[in-house]
């Protein structure tokens, strides 16, 4: 039973990333009004490879250190994103009369013109809900795009079989670091992305790379898995960087992947293109602090380690 389980996890965690991977690629053929794009579907296909493999040789077993399914979930969709972001900064200003998402009042209208459909046949109701879907602002679809991402992110990885030497424990720890990572994430790419005025393209280009790269922390586990059993590893040839490399990978990812860039566009944003505003202070302090705190980690750290090398030096002279 708890075989047909983990399968059973394992494939519907890839539909539903090859399902939201499809929607970002049908709002892509949507806004363009081009079906070349539906070309990027091609991008599944190393997803349905990698399904197919993991279910046949690792019984639908997830990798310890790393996720190939979220890393390919992230190259399906994260070419959608960046079409409709940049073609949403280009096109603000053309856009006709759409309907914010951002009342009840929105939705329920929406939800009783779909339900005045009755009588249709699949294709005509298909029609209608492209009419319905398409009167959506297309921030609001670009804003639901990044949300259902980082929420899946997050569900797929409970949602998939643990890894070997993975225990639950890890598991739960990476998830809550997931949360806290997807919360920041989105609050710098919806919060910087409204600063971007119309003549600064470049900077649209700008806070798209470092989101791609942020999310690079997702299929990566390094900062939580441990390299070796617990029993292991606690002797006295124990080296810095096996005593410490959970630590070492958390205070890398911060400095290098989220925080340190996140900083570093911030503070272009303010100087360079002379955006000013009290969120964009606060986040860039925020960020500044976390930074600072890092490096006081790592200098701590490296601080305790120093006082046992000296001990086990001093016990081995005669």
């Amino acid at each position: 039973m708890a075989f047909v389980v983990k399968f059973s996890c394992a494939i519907v965690t890839r539909l539903l990333f090859i399902v939201i991977s499809l929607i970002g690629v049908w709002r892509v053929k949507l806004v363009k009004d081009d079906n070349n794009y539906w070309f990027l579907t091609f991008l599944f296909l190393p997803l349905i490879l990698e399904m197919i493999i993991t279910l046949k040789i690792r019984k639908g077993k997830d990798y310890k250190w790393f996720s190939p399914a979220i890393l390919l979930f992230l190259i399906n969709i994260i070419p959608s994103i960046w079409i409709l972001e940049l073609h949403h900064q280009e096109n603000k200003s053309s856009y006709p009369q759409c309907k914010k998402m951002d009342s009840w009042e929105n939705v329920k209208s929406m939800i009783s013109l779909n339900e005045t459909v009755e009588n249709l046949t699949v294709q005509t109701y298909l029609k209608v809900l492209d009419q319905i879907m398409s009167t959506v602002c297309p921030n609001d679809w670009i804003l639901a795009l990044h949300q259902v991402l980082l929420i899946l992110l997050i569900v797929g990885k409970w949602l998939l079989p643990l890894g070997s030497g993975v225990t639950r424990n890890e598991l739960s720890q990476l998830l809550l670091i997931f949360v806290g990572t997807a919360a920041d994430i989105l609050e710098f790419t919806s919060e910087t992305l409204s600063d971007v005025k119309e003549n600064s393209p470049q900077l649209v280009y700008i806070i798209l790379a470092v989101w791609t790269w942020s999310m690079l922390q997702f299929p990566l586990h390094l900062a939580v898995v441990n390299s070796k059993p617990e029993s292991v590893g606690k002797g006295q040839g124990d080296s810095f960087l096996t005593k410490h490399s959970k630590d070492i990978w958390s205070i890398i990812e911060s400095l290098f992947i989220q925080d340190g860039p996140f900083l570093v566009v911030r503070l272009t944003v303010m100087t360079y293109f002379d955006v000013f505003h009290q969120m964009l202070v606060f986040f860039s302090v925020k960020n500044f602090l976390v930074v600072i705190l890092n490096f006081y980690w790592l200098a701590v750290i490296c601080q305790d380690y120093r006082p046992v090398v000296r001990s086990r030096s001093s016990s081995n002279i005669p």
